[in-house]
């Protein structure tokens, strides 16, 4: 398949040796560091205003939003165009918005079916751009594409080596409904893909081993959800169970809230909300997995899996308050998940290293000053 799909996939320490020269895109400013997510010494680049394509949903507040069923395929172009972050060399690096599925089923826009004409806009010519690194359909944040299909190879085998050797290579931020019990540590759990009806989906789909075909999976319609296994058996891992490890950090609480920081260390499916579920902590806007925390008497605790459904999150009313939200605006909550950094190489030795950074979206930024949130 021409696209490498690995969501998982974040910076790369040879970038400077495979992508040559370093330029910035008109409109790239580096700014000083972001306290609270950089964790080591670089540079950082922020792009340009947010397209003139993100406005509030339907009058809702929550601004940054994408209309896709509103956009033609040229508009849809010009947000994308809009959006990017950096180009150098065969790499361009873009701000994707919240909303906008990178494959789909054909016909569908996606950010794979305009692929050759952002390429066109970019002045690639026939140099078709492949998805490196992206995240799932309602995270926003960095994506990575790749006009040399050997640069994407090579960092696929990169990142491939940095999740061996356990070194992050990506940095989300999120904003969770609760407090983690600790501020920083790791996430340990084992996963599976289960359909929605309770079939297996590694039963019904054998060959459903890459991100590739787990992304198929959701243009065929089949809704799977993410399972977490408790002691699992060598069985299980041969039939698809895998083992999950994330690092988190709390950045800052309050209102019952935590602005989070998440380093995924393995690829899985929707993992980083599963993570933060195992917490006790859904991610505010999951209206996938949140309803498998329950609360009697004010204690959280974890409903079954296999046996709770997707539904809406429902915030308290002390938190729809704070967040000057009504409950039917709060069942139209977006995901507070955001790929906020990406790690690059210094361009020569020696060099400290380099790193991209997306803005927030602006419900996003509206969610933290709500809440009090401050990235200290």
């Amino acid at each position: 398949m021409r696209t490498v799909l690995a969501r998982e996939m974040g910076g790369c320490s040879v970038l400077g040796r495979i992508c040559g020269v370093w330029r910035r895109r008109p409109g790239v400013r580096a700014v000083p560091k972001a306290p609270g997510f950089d964790t080591e010494a670089g540079h950082q680049l922020r792009p340009r205003g947010s397209s003139k394509w993100s406005r509030p949903l339907g009058g809702q507040p929550f601004p940054g939003l994408l209309q896709l069923e509103n956009l033609s395929r040229e508009e849809l172009v010009d947000v994308l165009r809009a959006a990017v972050v950096d180009q150098k060399g065969p790499l361009v690096t873009l701000n994707k918005p919240p909303g906008l599925p990178v494959t789909g089923k054909p016909g569908e826009l996606t950010l794979f079916s305009v692929l050759p004409e952002l390429s066109q806009s970019l002045g690639l010519g026939d140099q078709e751009l492949q998805v490196v690194q992206a995240s799932g359909k309602e995270t926003s944040g960095l994506v990575l594409l790749s006009s040399c299909p050997q640069t994407a190879s090579r960092l696929q085998k990169f990142f491939i080596y940095s999740r061996r050797a356990q070194r992050p290579t990506a940095t989300y931020c999120a904003v969770t409904d609760g407090i983690p019990a600790t501020s920083e540590g790791k996430i340990q759990a084992a996963l599976k893909l289960e359909h929605i009806d309770g079939v297996d989906l590694q039963q019904r789909r054998s060959g459903l081993r890459c991100q590739v075909c787990v992304k198929l999976v959701h243009s065929w319609g089949l809704t799977p959800q993410v399972i977490p296994v408790k002691s699992p058996s060598r069985k299980d891992f041969q039939e698809g169970v895998k083992r999950t490890l994330s690092h988190f950090h709390v950045v800052a609480m309050g209102s019952g809230c935590a602005l989070v920081q998440l380093q995924p260390l393995t690829v899985f499916p929707s993992q980083l909300q599963v993570h933060m579920v195992l917490q006790l902590c859904p991610v505010l806007g999951d209206h996938t997995y949140s309803a498998r925390v329950g609360t009697v008497l004010g204690q959280r605790f974890l409903l079954p899996a296999e046996s709770t459904k997707p539904q809406r999150q429902v915030p308290d009313e002390a938190l729809l308050r704070r967040l000057c939200l009504t409950p039917s605006q709060a069942a139209q909550l977006p995901l507070h998940l955001h790929l906020h950094c990406l790690h690059l190489p210094g361009m020569r030795p020696g060099e400290a290293p380099m790193k991209l950074l997306a803005p927030l979206p602006s419900y996003f930024s509206r969610t933290l000053q709500c809440l009090g949130l401050h990235q200290q």
